[in-house]
């Protein structure tokens, strides 16, 4: 809290102000944030969300161990300039892929985002994922929120000091894992386990692994909602992606209001004799917010979708004996108008999500037909600086280029080489090359014309490249310099 005093006004300065007022007061700039004490919580979508926390975590920590053709399947080489992802090998020419996968997560997330709000921070995103991974830890360690709370509240003790030593060593120790799996992806994890038990790592090593550990110990350990909050873009953004259709998680407040406790043996008519609807006011599903909001109060920003509070929503009305549902997923339009499951599913096809869904697949099939369409090497032309142009035995005028053919396939090819689009040039070097695989080479290429068989100036050729199956060619341009 930062204070600040508001300075004393002279005579002439206070005309107009109420004579009895203060001339002086202390404002605070900032409010501080309570701590918030996320209250566990089981059923339908809570299962879902661990599904989830689950498959995407097995995914990002096993993915690094799988092998293919003697390698990494997944591994972004950065110093080898190659990505292979799992049988495809990549090059930083084919940057437009990664501009399409982009593009591709971009048009997802809107579609998603326009059709049932964000989902993808409830579920899936990592902050949410690790959040809960450590607030799990938590639970485990120190007991659940009320015991929480206690613990926190009592003076300095030797359990305490324990408790929390533990919680936050298995918060690192999990931080540190994730910062390794991550390097892991761009160097071999095998190696890396290697030189991290000898402790030969090289310096960016040791700054990625330590640098990630630590944004996943921060984050997901101790700033939690402030992410959600004050960090993340996306939430502030989002209501332009909202309509009066998008289904977001909401409070039903024709059947809840007006809140209040009453005997469980209250009938409906009991109840609503007293003016009271469904709505118990048990502050459940604020104690299980994971941002600490109340969703009575309606869509607020910080609400990141996970359900938790329909969950132990439902959990109350059960016991209640009342219907679920007061708290659900539903859209601004459903609960106004009353519409059933089936009249909100209708709506979902709206302009919007036909616009999105068509940019979607079609960016997607473009992608994939490009892949599938895609040549197993690549082959660029540069002309050698240092002899423009030349004269060999016979009088041939003879130009010199630099070939890099990129063997974009797991095994060894061979690669034929010839010239067009000039009367009488040929290749007079080796017409034949080997490539490793997944591998580059450079090679010098001669290529020679007849005297006389142009003009002088800059005459245009082409190279025609084709593997030795004869499945696929390539066409590269260059131009042959003629002396005067």
């Amino acid at each position: 809290m930062i204070p600040i005093a508001v300075r004393k006004l002279g005579p002439d300065e206070t005309a107009g102000f109420d004579a009895g007022a203060d001339s002086s007061s202390v404002a605070s700039l900032y409010q501080a944030d309570r701590k918030i004490y996320a209250r566990s919580v089981s059923g339908w979508f809570s299962r879902w969300r661990w599904t989830l926390v689950w498959a995407t975590q097995l995914v990002f920590y096993g993915v690094p161990w799988l092998s293919i053709n003697d390698r990494q399947a997944m591994l972004f080489d950065l110093v080898a300039r190659r990505f292979y992802i799992f049988h495809l090998v990549l090059y930083p020419q084919d940057l437009i892929y990664l501009t399409g996968l982009l593009v591709i997560s971009a048009l997802s997330l809107f579609l998603f985002t326009a059709v049932a709000g964000r989902l993808w921070c409830g579920y899936a995103c990592p902050q949410t994922v690790y959040t809960e991974i450590f607030m799990w830890v938590e639970r485990r360690i120190e007991g659940d929120r009320a015991v929480r709370m206690r613990r926190d509240d009592a003076p300095l003790s030797a359990a305490k000091v324990a408790r929390k030593t533990a919680k936050h060593g298995v918060w690192i120790a999990m931080g540190v894992w994730t910062g390794f799996t991550f390097v892991g992806y761009f160097t071999p994890i095998r190696e890396l386990a290697r030189e991290v038990s000898t402790l030969s790592m090289g310096p960016w090593e040791w700054f990625w692994i330590l640098f990630y550990g630590f944004a996943t110990y921060g984050n997901a350990g101790w700033m939690r909602e402030q992410v959600c909050k004050y960090m993340c873009p996306y939430a502030r953004f989002q209501s332009a992606m909202f309509d009066r259709d998008t289904l977001i998680v909401t409070y039903d407040e024709s059947r809840g209001e007006g809140r209040g406790v009453r005997p469980r043996s209250d009938s409906p008519a009991q109840y609503q004799a007293k003016g009271l609807g469904d709505c118990i006011d048990c502050g459940l599903c604020v104690q299980v917010c994971p941002t600490g909001i109340d969703i009575r109060k309606g869509l607020q920003y910080e609400c990141i979708s996970c359900s938790a509070c329909i969950d132990v929503c439902n959990t109350v009305m059960d016991k209640m004996h009342y219907p679920r549902g007061l708290i659900r997923y539903s859209t601004p339009n459903g609960i106004r108008l009353k519409l059933s499951r089936a009249q909100i599913l209708r709506r979902v096809l709206r302009p919007r999500v036909l616009i999105y869904s068509t940019m979607l697949l079609g960016v997607t099939a473009a992608l994939l037909g490009s892949l599938i369409m895609r040549a197993p090497f690549k082959v660029d032309v540069v002309r050698d600086r240092g002899a423009l142009a030349r004269i060999v035995g016979q009088g041939l005028l003879e130009n010199v280029y630099r070939l890099q053919i990129m063997n974009a396939t797991e095994t060894p090819q061979s690669y034929q080489l010839r010239v067009i689009g000039l009367a009488g040039a040929h290749v007079a070097s080796d017409t034949t090359v080997m490539v490793d695989p997944a591998s580059s080479r450079w090679v010098p290429v001669r290529v020679q014309v007849p005297p006389n068989a142009a003009s002088p100036g800059s005459h245009a050729i082409t190279f025609l490249i084709r593997d030795a199956g004869g499945q696929s060619e390539l066409a590269e341009k260059s131009v042959f310099l003629v002396p005067r």
